[in-house]
């Protein structure tokens, strides 16, 4: 556990006096006190993060980590596994809906292999791959302890490799990731199964129930083992590299969904960068960002994951640091303030 043990040593608080002087700024704006309502709370937490009152333009990433689960034996996705390596193809051509997402939000679109099952290569993808997809969490640890510390060594340095950018959006693929995520949600938050074990990809009740009993195994098997080496994905550790990362480097984060969620889980102590995009519609994923202390965005009955429910709110995002940025002020447009 020495990488993520470092990771999460190196946290600290975000800078209160900068949110504090956001929101002064936005009341000296031509508009009553607070009636841009999240739009001001949520320029005020990208000033937090950055450590700067009146944040520039922010630039941003959305970096989508694709692999497989070993976990997928079990039945427990409406979608083979190749499915995994198909939509990364996808990815690389342009025609997902992250693609188009990303591109209307004007975002970079990283794409990483961290370990898909068949070897993927493509310029416009990044080859991490930390193995050929974990093993079966429903029969023993879903990765090696030595594997987990290369994944978050690999998320960490992805965003040192990025450079300045202000804001990361997170994005996944990976067919059987929601049972991972599930398992690691229920052992992270102390939670019966049937409580986080969603839809998925399209599950009918009986596959939900096959769900909640392969996690319940997963909880049984590897009880005692660190949760994120028992219980998770290449991409979820990955991510949670990424996130302890940019909290590091004051970047904000912009969480997609419920995978998303389970690696901000394992990085729980890093909430203060974090932003939640959206509520996705697995159940799991409202427990995650109530146990992060995280109101979403928006709320859209989306659970796609690709880090589309990221790059659909980073237009928000950016629109309410403009506004602080670019709105004149009471005394600037000479307007009456009526101090409310």
């Amino acid at each position: 556990m020495a990488e993520l043990e470092a990771l999460l040593a190196r946290i600290r608080p975000v800078d209160e006096s900068a949110r504090t002087a956001a929101l002064a700024a936005f009341d000296a704006k031509t508009k009553p006190r607070g009636s841009l309502g999240r739009l001001e709370s949520l320029a005020a937490q990208v000033a937090a993060v950055t450590g700067i009152a009146v944040p520039p333009r922010a630039e941003a990433a959305i970096v989508v980590v694709a692999a497989d689960h070993g976990v997928a034996a079990e039945g427990v996705s409406a979608y083979p596994q190749e499915v995994t390596a198909q939509m990364v193809a996808n990815f690389a051509a342009g025609g997902a809906a992250i693609n188009v997402l990303a591109r209307q939000a004007g975002a970079r679109l990283v794409v990483v292999d961290a370990g898909i099952a068949v070897p993927f290569e493509h310029e416009l993808v990044r080859p991490v791959r930390i193995g050929p997809g974990t093993a079966n969490i429903a029969v023993g640890p879903a990765m090696t302890a030595e594997q987990k510390e290369r994944a978050l060594e690999a998320g960490a340095a992805l965003v040192d490799e990025l450079g300045d950018v202000d804001v990361i959006g997170l994005g996944e693929m990976g067919i059987a990731n929601t049972t991972s995520a599930s398992a690691l949600t229920a052992a992270l938050l102390d939670v019966d199964p049937q409580l986080v074990c969603g839809r998925g990809t399209g599950l009918d009740d009986e596959g939900v129930a096959r769900k909640v009993d392969v996690v319940r195994r997963a909880l049984v098997v590897n009880a005692g083992i660190d949760p994120l080496t028992a219980l998770g994905g290449f991409e979820i550790a990955f991510l949670t590299g990424v996130i302890l990362e940019c909290e590091k480097r004051n970047i904000a984060v912009l969480l997609d969904g419920f995978i998303t969620g389970a690696a901000a889980l394992v990085a729980r102590q890093a909430a203060d960068v974090m932003i939640a995009s959206h509520r996705s519609s697995e159940p799991g994923h409202r427990l995650i960002l109530e146990a992060l202390g995280l109101e979403p965005l928006l709320d859209l009955e989306l659970r796609l994951g690709e880090g589309s429910g990221a790059a659909l709110a980073l237009p928000l995002l950016t629109a309410s640091v403009a506004i602080l940025r670019e709105m004149a002020t009471f005394a600037d447009a000479g307007v009456t303030d009526a101090g409310r």
